[in-house]
């Protein structure tokens, strides 16, 4: 076990912290980085070629896609019930804490964790979970966080025309002309190791407020995570690379938009990125036995 345990170390989860790491030595070195450029080019160009390469390029069933989908929104219906009903119960700030507790770092930790874990049909499972948790991320979370709802948030999210268009040709059995394979492959190709990049600069950015309630929120987040993602993936009857995804995605750590989130809406983020950094620390050292239970 221990010599799986060092290999998963390794292989799986070092190029995740190394990635991370050089974001953050190179946002504390003081070097510029455009946060706001990047993070469009990732979710305007590099997530949405991301997720029609991974679609396109595995034998991938509809039915597998429905339901990872399905899992995904159950998880985020139980998170979000269950933290708030655990909020009310301790009088904090639903508007601040509930989107911590209910959304995880499924996009720049669960996607590139998914693909190293299972290789590209663990990233196509990643992705049916992904785009229903951004799409409740984007409708649900905000309204938590602005007491105000507009559908029309998820007509803005490119990747969802990209999704559309992937399953036009898994359904249809039409052939990806290879240029736009190639083109989607060679954009998506930047998207892994750039989120994580800058994964690694917010980080460095963010300050640690008030240690005890950071650990309560990280302890919520991880520890309802990993019970509900095998939860689920028993009542689905998944085993193998669904399972282990499905419970991955559901472990993440605290999603860092949840703390501009908390700053935009609320005005007060400083908490949430205490549980950010808590519990991002506190999931590297829970995902190699983590991984190695779902691997073995």
């Amino acid at each position: 076990m221990i010599t799986d345990l060092i290999t998963i170390l390794f292989n799986i989860v070092t190029p995740v912290l190394a990635c991370a790491a050089i974001g953050y030595g190179w946002s504390r070195a003081g070097q510029p980085f455009d946060k706001a450029m990047v993070g469009k080019l990732v979710m305007f160009i590099g997530v949405p070629c991301l997720v029609f390469y991974a679609l396109i390029s595995v034998e991938f069933a509809p039915q597998e896609f429905g339901q990872m989908a399905a899992a995904s929104l159950a998880s985020s219906v139980i998170f979000l019930g269950a933290g708030w009903g655990v909020l009310k119960l301790l009088g904090l700030s639903v508007r601040t804490y509930l989107n911590p507790i209910a959304f995880g770092n499924t996009g720049n930790m669960g996607l590139p964790l998914a693909f190293l874990a299972f290789g590209d049909h663990g990233l196509a499972l990643g992705v049916a979970y992904f785009v229903v948790n951004v799409i409740l991320l984007v409708t649900i979370g905000i309204a938590v966080a602005s007491n105000r709802y507009n559908p029309r948030e998820v007509l803005r999210q490119p990747f969802i025309y990209t999704v559309a268009a992937a399953l036009f040709f898994m359904l249809s059995g039409y052939d990806v002309p290879d240029v736009l394979r190639e083109t989607t492959k060679m954009l998506g190709n930047f998207t892994i190791p750039l989120m994580l990049i800058t994964l690694g600069v917010s980080l460095a950015e963010l300050k640690l407020v008030s240690l005890p309630r950071s650990i309560l929120i990280a302890v919520l987040r991880l520890g309802l995570g990993v019970a509900v993602g095998f939860g689920l993936a028993a009542a689905f009857g998944m085993t193998g690379a669904p399972r282990g995804v499905l419970v991955l995605m559901c472990a993440m750590p605290v999603a860092v938009i949840t703390y501009l989130m908390a700053e935009t809406h609320v005005g007060d983020g400083r908490h949430v990125a205490g549980a950010v950094i808590v519990s991002t620390l506190a999931s590297f050292v829970m995902l190699p036995p983590l991984l190695w239970v779902l691997i073995n």
